[in-house]
């Protein structure tokens, strides 16, 4: 049993008005999925982006607009959307206040392919 203590975990600005923490992945034993915490500012989330695995998007608080392809929905606190692998998604946050998202990934190292080419290819790989 791998005991993991989430408050330790350190937030990363991944872009402007969003912070991240890493819950469980490859950086602290785990060794098929990864789960992760996000908090965003109004308008912000996750730009369109895809992952080689299968994906869920869980509102721990907020408003979040989803989408995949051409599909959108607005979810809130203790909804979730399910994402096929390899399918380009994002989300972003539609409400007032911060968004609290959790995801969790099929894979214990997180990889993302994104749409802008400015945007900034994420891994999270064991040190």
């Amino acid at each position: 049993m791998n005991l993991i203590d989430h408050e330790r975990e350190t937030r990363n600005e991944w872009r402007p008005g969003v912070m991240t923490r890493m819950r469980v992945s490859a950086l602290n034993g785990a060794a098929q999925l990864c789960i992760f915490e996000q908090w965003c500012e109004p308008g912000l989330g996750a730009p369109n982006h895809l992952h080689a695995v299968e994906e869920v998007l869980t509102v721990l608080d907020g408003t979040a607009e989803v989408w995949q392809g051409d599909e959108r929905a607005t979810l809130t606190k203790g909804q979730s959307a399910q994402i096929p692998a390899g399918r380009p998604h994002g989300f972003r946050n539609v409400g007032t206040g911060t968004l609290h998202m959790q995801s969790i990934i099929a894979s214990p190292v997180f990889e993302a392919a994104y749409d802008d080419a400015r945007e900034v290819p994420r891994r999270w790989l064991p040190a």
